[in-house]
């Protein structure tokens, strides 16, 4: 009887010690080190950092897995950025796939990540391809628009598996 009540003890103290430790929204800003570097810092649904998120999490960095070691809610990314370039960071737990799209912009020194609101990977097409059926004068400028921002996307790191992976994320979000 005493083995059953001890048993039921620790069961009982493990559960109730126990943290909730998920990442479910993050943020993405320069690192104060000021080396080129990104940091990702463990946020909750209203964007305050979470400092009680220390462990090894897996990452998705545009398409490369990364284990970031997390300590009081801050991880690096191991990697520099070199130029201005398109990033897709994505995290998956047992609450489903978080996402951003970033767009780093690099000047000087200094890192700039805008977070891109992926509606407008859908959008941006979509206003594309409606303009050229609504105007038949307007086809060829809306081809070459269409492929200047291919070309610019490509160039800075948005490929098109990325693009669709990153809208289909979205997409699947909504639902």
């Amino acid at each position: 009887m005493k083995i059953v009540l001890l048993i039921f003890a620790l069961f009982f103290t493990g559960t109730c010690f126990a943290q909730d430790a998920d990442i479910n929204n993050f943020l993405v800003k320069e690192s104060l080190l000021k080396n080129s570097k990104l940091a990702i810092i463990a946020a909750d649904s209203l964007d305050q950092p979470l400092e009680k998120i220390n462990g090894t999490y897996t990452f998705s960095v545009s398409g490369f897995t990364q284990s970031l070691t997390f300590s009081d809610g801050v991880a690096l990314l191991p990697l520099p950025i070199a130029k201005s370039t398109f990033v897709y960071i994505k995290h998956q737990n047992d609450s489903g796939t978080h996402s951003k799209l970033l767009y780093v912009y690099k000047k000087d020194s200094n890192l700039n990540p805008i977070t891109i609101s992926r509606i407008f990977l859908i959008i941006i097409p979509l206003v594309i391809v409606v303009l050229a059926f609504a105007f038949k004068r307007f086809i060829y400028i809306a081809l070459i628009l269409f492929i200047v921002w291919l070309i610019f996307s490509y160039s800075n790191g948005l490929n098109i598996s990325t693009f669709f992976e990153t809208t289909f994320d979205y997409l699947r979000n909504l639902v």
